[in-house]
């Protein structure tokens, strides 16, 4: 719960409980925390148990962590009886992208290197060769506005 409190953080608050309460009055008032926290986690587990039980037998595996999402879907993925374990090696994650990075400038894939080596370097000196330049800007702009109509805004 405090995994992140070092130990003169510690100091430091007791010093400040110990001035705004009193050494007198801090025993009472860690007893009350410490039997209200109690009470919560008495509460707590007494309502999932009537979960649990109100649920049935066919549900006696079921944990209230599942229902966090990141939760559930790391579960469902980690699970071996889909296969997605194989589809997700199966990916080739750098063919994919060259493979649409050459779709999208209009060159063929690239089934051999040394065919490839060629046509890349004859298309990247060209500058009309099937490649787009996205900083340019259309040589015909069109000035025309969309329609517009008073009556539907």
């Amino acid at each position: 719960m405090f995994n992140d409190i070092g130990p003169l953080e510690l100091v430091a608050l007791v010093v400040l409980a110990v001035l705004v309460f009193g050494p007198d009055k801090l025993p009472k008032l860690i007893q009350d925390v410490t039997r209200t926290i109690r009470k919560i986690r008495e509460f707590s587990e007494g309502a999932k148990q009537d979960i649990r039980q109100e649920l049935g037998p066919e549900f006696k595996d079921f944990e209230f962590e599942d229902l966090n999402p990141k939760t559930f879907i790391r579960k469902q993925l980690d699970n071996d009886e889909l296969g997605l374990k194989e589809i997700r090696n199966g990916f080739d994650m750098k063919k994919e992208m060259a493979e649409v990075t050459d779709a999208v400038h209009g060159r063929e894939p690239e089934s051999s290197t040394s065919g490839s080596s060629t046509s890349s370097s004859s298309s990247a000196s060209g500058s009309s060769g099937g490649t787009i330049d996205m900083t340019k800007k259309p040589e015909n702009p069109r000035d025309d506005r969309p329609p517009f109509d008073a009556d539907a805004t």
